[in-house]
């Protein structure tokens, strides 16, 4: 008994790719360093740059121009095709090394903390929750200096986990110093 076997390419669907890795600074009124927190999954800007600007669409409308430090980018395209339009990417040494910055022609201007993308999630969960708290004072430079010490530090770590097991929600340590108690306040000081 011989058995026919019969051969066919079946092309395969390319798998619809992956939201961008993103979150937004709430609309308040306190204006902070930044507007939120972008976790690429490479550093290759023309693959990854559609992913976030076709997700800031809605919000943000249609974004015209990045500008990246080159640190960071290996290859930095000057043009990235987005949905029929072309996005305008430049780079400026003197910018933070992570940080991009988005522009619009109609709404303006944005500053996003970058991610490195190898870094583990909880380290990643971290960041992108210091860089969404509206009115923070920290740059993108200061959080990732931060979570560097963070993530050398395995007794602050456990802190955080165990705080984070009893139900406590805390994105890391860098407000510590803000509540240490100063000294007695001077003769006539009031509050």
């Amino acid at each position: 008994m011989t058995v026919a076997l019969e051969r066919t390419a079946h092309a395969m669907a390319p798998a619809p790719p992956r939201p961008a890795r993103l979150v937004l600074t709430p609309h308040t009124a306190l204006a902070g360093q930044l507007d939120g927190a972008w976790w690429p999954r490479s550093r290759d800007l023309a693959a990854e740059l559609p992913l976030l600007v076709t997700a800031l669409a809605e919000p943000w409308g249609h974004i015209t121009r990045v500008t990246v430090n080159p640190t960071r980018w290996p290859v930095i395209p000057h043009k990235v095709p987005v949905d029929g339009q072309i996005l305008h990417v430049g780079w400026f040494t003197e910018q933070d090394p992570d940080k991009l910055i988005l522009f619009s022609h109609t709404l303006g201007r944005w500053d996003l903390l970058v991610v490195p993308p190898e870094t583990g999630t909880s380290a990643a969960s971290r960041l992108m929750a210091a860089a969404a708290v509206p009115g923070s004072i920290l740059t993108a430079a200061a959080l990732i200096a931060a979570e560097a010490v963070i993530g050398s530090r395995p007794d602050l770590r456990i802190r955080e986990d165990a705080w984070e097991s009893e139900g406590g929600a805390r994105t890391s340590d860098i407000g510590a110093l803000a509540r240490l108690p100063v000294g007695p306040l001077s003769a006539g000081a009031r509050w």
